[in-house]
């Protein structure tokens, strides 16, 4: 009895809905996840100063995933030669500048607030994909995605908008301006990733450029903050940074890079329009953060944008969008 052979047209596709189902599992992974950085960093600041702050977190996740990064299932990858570390050291700089930003502004401004500004993120993103990758562009021209990421922008920019100073009015300027700087450095760190991620395995890519991010992070610290902080706080304190290094990087980040791979920058970053709504709740809860009735309508926007992107077809090339 003849067996039909499946085409390969049909082992394309099986391969293709494998990724994606994969890719949609890790940024639902880093949605729930990165809901809560904020409200971490929000708490640590009262003990740590942000460049003591950054550099023991992201130690304390480069010696969580190294042992990992050299396992079997990643050997596959390219090596690691000079071109690919130095792409990894690229991607390390606005990681850096990433890091210390968002802690700064989180002065000025209160977790759930500074989640949502954070999805501006998107349509940076979208921009950056659009100059660097020609394969993401079929993604920006689909209507869903370019009304999505609009209304998302527009609900991030009016829940910041109509937030008030702890003190009196509008956020200060230089609150905005450290705001926007994390969120211009996360979406280059977030296009810059893809080429060495892709190359050398998610966990792999993570672990090097873990490790140069907190190389930089030290003479920061050394300079500007206070590298004993560990030893005058107290035991529950740091527990907490651990925490929130072990999820909030190392685990996170390695779902994202997962992500980027299947998905693409430009989708998995606007899927991430969802992270405000869980960041909000808990700060509500842990903080008293509440929003304002414009906020509110604000949030809806960006909840609104959120569904139309996460309709988006992904496809992982132009050419297999032909072949299809």
């Amino acid at each position: 009895m003849h067996t039909p052979t499946p085409s390969p047209h049909a082992d394309f596709v099986d391969q293709s809905r494998t990724a994606f189902s994969k890719g949609y599992a890790a940024i639902f992974g880093t949605v729930l996840i990165w809901s809560t950085p904020s409200l971490f960093m929000f708490y640590l600041n009262r003990y740590y100063d942000p460049y003591s702050q950054n550099f023991y977190r992201y130690s304390i996740a480069c010696l969580a995933v190294l042992p990992f990064a050299f396992f079997s299932f990643e050997r596959k990858g390219a090596r690691l030669d000079r071109s690919l570390f130095l792409a990894c050291f690229i991607v390390a700089l606005p990681n850096v500048v990433h890091q210390l930003t968002q802690v700064m502004a989180l002065f000025y401004m209160g977790p759930g607030v500074y989640a949502i500004f954070m999805r501006s993120t998107v349509i940076m993103t979208a921009v950056l994909a659009l100059i660097f990758f020609p394969e993401e562009r079929w993604i920006i021209r689909q209507w869903q995605f370019q009304l999505g990421t609009l209304l998302g922008m527009l609900g991030a920019i009016g829940v910041l908008w109509f937030q008030p100073s702890r003190e009196a009015g509008h956020i200060p300027l230089v609150g905005l301006a450290t705001a926007f700087a994390a969120a211009l450095c996360w979406a280059l760190y977030g296009v810059l990733v893809k080429r060495p991620s892709a190359a050398l395995g998610s966990v792999r890519s993570f672990g090097v450029i873990s490790f140069m991010t907190s190389i930089l992070l030290l003479p920061l610290t050394l300079a500007f903050g206070e590298i004993a902080t560990p030893l005058h706080v107290g035991s529950d304190v740091n527990l907490i940074l651990v925490i929130s290094a072990f999820t909030c990087i190392s685990l996170a980040h390695v779902l994202y890079y997962v992500a980027i791979r299947e998905l693409g920058v430009a989708l998995s970053q606007t899927l991430q329009l969802l992270c405000p709504l869980f960041a909000l709740a808990l700060s509500a809860w842990l903080f008293g953060e509440r929003l304002t009735t414009p906020q509110l309508w604000s949030a809806g926007l960006l909840l609104l944008g959120a569904f139309l992107a996460m309709r988006v077809k992904p496809m992982r090339t132009a050419e297999a969008a032909e072949a299809l």
